[in-house]
């Protein structure tokens, strides 16, 4: 099958589309033509090697970690999905596989694709949409009427967290150049601030919950802006002792190293009163079942920057790495991408 590889970590030369042989199928696995598959920042930082100490890949590798497409044959212990079904998924960490023309994954990390989606949009949901939920549902219990701010709301997390924190009858202040600033406000954030100009500190210490998406100076701001014992709660800062613990299997040496590197910003935190969580999401079939519920309901829809043909994955990488991209990039692997 044609795949696009990682042969080497660092830059884009390390990797590039291939034949390579066709995924295996464990007891419960689905094999999957692919029709479309999402990309993300992670998917960068495993080709430059960033995650080698979290995932030891063993190389050559499939890179890719979201996709839509039709299941083609099934393991002997699958029980919740048959041959013809058209699923999405956010595959195993650890496993990779969705940048090729087919792809195996346990079925306990798929879900039924929402029946108003077409493959190309199904594939910007999993990991992005999956994100959002567990981190605001899960981790900050957010509540009806509570304030919560979410940094960088036009990228690819950010539009789903705006939709979910509303679902979850928040009100949602989220940053946004004056470019995004409409597509923000239509998938309804309350208040949007031009990250460009804006001052945060005028809104004093008003917000319930936390929701970063820049780290940097803008998870310093955010700090100031938070009552007293709430939390904040980043993907992209630096991961803290809980995020081994919890996120990764516990693992001892993880932990010492990321107390080492979050010290700075848990001492931030601290001095604020406010809490501080860096978060790996996990892939989950049934709350990817949840998320194609609200995408029939109409809670939930997915904002396509732009696609590509999966010829062209190189081009579509290097175009997410400008940082440009508002919603999600997609590579189209198969024609057949449209509503049953």
């Amino acid at each position: 099958m044609l795949a696009y590889v990682l042969t080497r970590y660092g830059g884009p030369e390390g990797s590039a589309l291939m034949e390579f042989p066709e995924p295996k199928l464990r007891p419960r696995d689905i094999l999957v033509n692919v029709c479309a598959a999402g990309l993300n920042p992670v998917d960068i930082g495993f080709r430059q090697g960033k995650l080698r100490p979290v995932y030891r890949l063993k190389l050559p590798q499939v890179l890719g970690n979201e996709f839509a497409g039709e299941v083609v044959a099934v393991g002997g212990q699958v029980t919740r999905f048959s041959a013809g079904d058209r699923v999405f998924a956010r595959v195993e960490k650890d496993r990779l596989g969705a940048f090729a023309e087919q792809a195996a994954v346990g079925e306990d990390c798929a879900a039924h694709m929402p029946s108003n989606m077409d493959f190309e949009e199904a594939a910007g949901v999993p990991l992005a949409a999956l994100t959002a939920l567990q981190a605001l549902r899960d981790e900050l219990g957010v509540k009806p009427g509570q304030k919560v701010f979410i940094s960088g709301g036009a990228g690819g997390v950010g539009t789903f967290a705006i939709q979910i924190a509303k679902w979850l009858g928040a009100h949602v202040t989220t940053t946004a150049s004056k470019r995004g600033e409409a597509s923000v406000r239509s998938l309804g954030a309350d208040e949007v601030i031009d990250y460009t100009s804006d001052d945060l500190s005028r809104f004093g210490k008003d917000f319930d919950a936390g929701f970063d998406l820049i780290g940097g100076e803008t998870l310093d701001r955010m700090f100031k802006i938070m009552k007293p014992g709430t939390r904040i709660v980043s993907v992209a800062a630096v991961p803290e002792p809980q995020t081994a613990r919890q996120d990764l299997g516990g693992r001892r040496i993880l932990a010492v190293a990321f107390w080492a590197m979050s010290y700075g910003v848990r001492q931030h935190a601290r001095r604020a009163g406010v809490g501080y969580r860096f978060l790996f999401m996990h892939p989950s079939g049934s709350d990817l079942a949840l998320l194609a519920d609200l995408i029939e309901q109409g809670h939930l829809r997915v904002i396509i920057d732009k696609t590509y043909p999966f010829a062209k994955i190189a081009e579509a990488l290097a175009y997410l790495e400008t940082g440009r991209a508002k919603g999600k990039v997609v590579v189209i692997q198969r024609i057949s991408s449209s509503r049953p």
